[in-house]
């Protein structure tokens, strides 16, 4: 089963993959210059990737949880996903625990690694759920 996690934000698209349903791997972000040219960025990996499961993470709690659930669900509408099952997963906590994890180990830039390491623990958290 080849499955792949977005950690959609306003600047980057923080991306995770796993190809056999246990180990995952951060892939490098995509950089969001607009949401048109993200949805096609995000399209062409997961077909590149032959993507069968997406799993999206969606923050839940906090003042802006509705608006913010809002625009990601609009973002995944934009991929037009025919062939492709999307689940949602709670992401809470996911771009701290990515900080906690990393430091130390790489400079936090704003270059999208702690973004797909946030995506990385959305795919796991939702692996050890199935």
């Amino acid at each position: 089963m080849k499955v792949a996690s977005i950690d959609v934000g306003l600047k980057r698209i923080g991306v995770a993959i796993s190809m056999d349903g246990k180990i995952v791997f951060p892939q490098e972000a995509i950089l969001r210059q607009n949401r048109n040219q993200a949805a096609r960025d995000t399209k062409a990996f997961l077909r590149e990737w032959e993507i069968e499961t997406l799993i999206v993470g969606l923050p839940k709690g906090g003042s802006s949880e509705e608006e913010m659930e809002r625009r990601i669900k609009h973002f995944v509408a934009l991929l037009e996903l025919e062939h492709i099952t999307v689940h949602y997963q709670d992401e809470q906590g996911s771009s701290f625990e990515a900080k906690e994890l990393t430091q130390g180990v790489f400079r936090h830039k704003r270059d999208g690694k702690l973004d797909s390491m946030a995506a990385k623990i959305i795919l796991e958290r939702w692996l050890v759920s199935q």
